[in-house]
């Protein structure tokens, strides 16, 4: 009697579980196949439907990745700040019209803006001003005023907001973005193992980009508000706030850039109309970069392709030097022994062939290789360029730093870096002459280049190119009598817990070409003297600091019409050199002043007054 009475509890309760077996499985199957894809919300019959309901309230409050800071500690990306944040509540459930009216005032809306843009979300979302990105930081007001209120759906919650209003070095930071063509690229084995999504977002330039993969972190903080199926608060459950736990991470990556400096020269640069080119500070002791303004501007939170946006690092792009260059043909002519410093050149104007001519019509008479450069004279480097030959050119433009990028970067692994690494990514490398002669110039060394070639980039015309960070890293080289250095951007990348992670140590350059000798860059200094002095840069000779360098124009074009690059590349003070600076103002109407000439100067006061 008693087994039969187990048998049948026995029966009974397995005939209960698979009851609640095929409950289960009509939960999970048959809804799912029988309701359609797309639903409006508050309608859903499936539990899986209603249960990721509750977790698309989820909004993240920290993206975990790494931040920058410049030189002296203080912030380039990166602030923290109190936030609102509304969850997409049912009308019904958020609570009295006076209180929502009552923040409708907190916010500077009216009550009907308020409850339209909340009955719009379809997930939570932060509360941000027209127009604006980011969302908008709480002032102590108004976070006092929502202290008092009682609304369901609307908590004050911590922001991490990556990019300042006041951003600076826009275009060597870079920006991050959602592109799934990249990430895939990039990161194909994340994707398919899970570990990564295709909504993620991902450097797409500058340090964002070239470090993306430690800047990434353990992923994001993120809070869940709870609600029921019908969009209703799920009483006792509040938020809930999901947290990587680590002490490493997020990083901290320390520039070389001084944020103070950066600003002002930002500043300086609208101030004083400078619509395309660039600005490039190093400090002449170690060529670490200091400052690079880059012009268009970009906007790292407007980056819609359709929109006339440049986010191209004009700093890192390669363009023509015209007579800046005549420093490399100085020091080749000098290293080849063509020239003498004490020979006497004749300028009539013209050059006799080729339709070369200087650029005073009527020629500078008779002068000395110094005064040859301080005057800027094309005839004069156009005869050395014909001395020499194509190959002997070619090595001093790339012992000085011409043809290759200039930028810090490691060939093999080292920290955690599993392999090569280049800061600047986006940095050309110039060139001397057109990629065919250098081919041929690789396997015959003695190639004849033709004169009209040889003369036309002697003056840093024709095929050659070069960059406002090779330019400003051409003059530490001359001061270090010859010896190259790599500009750096980044010193150390630091943990979260404030440990070393890796130094990134000043280095000397991967020499192509054999340097340049001290005696050739002390002429060279001297040469750079006499153009402020009595030459072609006269104009700005007054100033806090005494300042030596070099003016160039090359000629362009821009959709077809005649324009010119406009240089001006030095260091300063003249005795005690500190920094090193090269400005470019891009695609100028011919027969304007030179704009980079004067940026130069205010530059160089502006960092004097420090």
């Amino acid at each position: 009697m008693v087994r039969r009475r187990a048998a049948i509890v026995a029966i009974f309760l397995t005939v209960i579980m698979a009851g609640y077996l095929i409950r289960l499985a009509t939960l999970q199957l048959v809804p799912s196949l029988a309701q359609p894809a797309v639903q409006t919300l508050g309608k859903h019959n499936d539990w899986k439907n209603k249960a990721a309901i509750q977790r698309q309230r989820n909004l993240v409050l920290d993206s975990g990745r790494g931040d920058f800071i410049d030189r002296y500690g203080s912030a380039i990306t990166g602030e923290s700040y109190s936030a609102l944040a509304l969850f997409p509540v049912e009308s019904e459930a958020r609570g009295e019209v006076a209180e929502l009216r009552k923040l409708a005032k907190l916010l500077h809306v009216s009550y009907e803006q308020l409850v339209n843009r909340w009955d719009g979300l379809k997930s939570a979302d932060f509360w941000r001003e027209e127009g604006q990105k980011a969302p908008l930081s709480l002032s102590m007001g108004q976070l006092a005023g929502l202290s008092q209120l009682h609304i369901n759906g609307v908590k004050v919650l911590p922001y991490h907001n990556r990019y300042l209003p006041q951003f600076n070095a826009r275009q060597a930071i870079g920006f991050i973005s959602q592109h799934p063509e990249w990430l895939e690229q990039a990161y194909g084995a994340d994707l398919a193992s899970g570990k990564r999504k295709l909504t993620d977002e991902i450097g797409g330039a500058g340090l964002e980009k070239s470090l993306d993969t430690l800047l990434r972190g353990n992923g994001p903080t993120s809070v869940s508000f709870f609600l029921d199926g019908q969009r209703h608060p799920l009483q006792g459950l509040g938020l809930r706030v999901f947290q990587p736990d680590s002490e490493y991470y997020p990083l901290k990556v320390k520039t070389t850039l001084d944020l103070k400096l950066q600003q002002q020269l930002e500043l300086y640069a609208d101030a004083n109309g400078l619509k395309a080119g660039a600005i490039v500070v190093l400090d002449a002791q170690n060529a670490d970069i200091v400052s690079m303004v880059s012009r268009p501007q970009m906007n790292p939170q407007q980056l819609d392709r359709n929109e006339v946006t440049d986010w191209s690092n004009h700093a890192l792009q390669a363009v023509a030097p015209g007579s800046i260059f005549k420093l490399v043909t100085e020091a080749a002519a000098l290293e080849a022994g063509v020239v003498d410093e004490k020979e006497v050149f004749t300028c009539s104007g013209k050059y006799g062939k080729y339709g070369l001519t200087c650029w005073k019509q009527d020629g500078h008479g008779s002068l000395t290789l110094e005064e040859g450069l301080a005057q800027s004279c094309n005839i004069v480097f156009a005869t050395l360029a014909e001395r020499l030959s194509g190959y002997e050119l070619y090595q001093t433009a790339a012992a000085l730093g011409i043809g290759a990028p200039a930028g810090w970067h490691a060939e093999s692994a080292f920290g955690p870096f599993a392999g090569r690494l280049r800061l600047l990514g986006e940095e050309e490398d110039g060139q001397l002459f057109a990629v065919s002669i250098w081919q041929q110039l690789q396997d015959k060394p003695t190639l004849d280049v033709d004169g009209g070639i040889m003369a036309q980039s002697g003056i840093g015309q024709r095929d050659v190119r070069m960059t406002p960070l090779q330019a400003a890293n051409l003059v530490v080289t001359i001061l270090h009598g010859g010896q190259r250095l790599e500009p750096r951007i980044v010193s150390e990348i630091r943990y979260a817990n404030g440990q070393l992670m890796v130094e990134l140590k000043p280095l000397q350059a991967r020499q192509a070409g054999t340097p340049i000798h001290a005696r050739t860059a002390g002429m060279l200094l001297e040469g750079m003297k006499a153009v402020t002095e009595r030459g072609t840069g006269r104009s700005i000779r007054d100033g806090l600091w005494p300042v030596a360098g070099k003016s160039g124009t090359a000629q362009t074009l821009l959709s077809g019409k005649e324009r010119v690059h406009q240089w001006f590349i030095g260091y300063g003070p003249t005795n005690t050199p500190r920094y090193a600076v090269a400005v470019l103002a891009e695609n100028r109407s011919p027969g304007t002043s030179n704009q980079a000439t004067k940026l130069f100067r205010g530059v160089m006061d502006i960092i004097a007054k420090r």
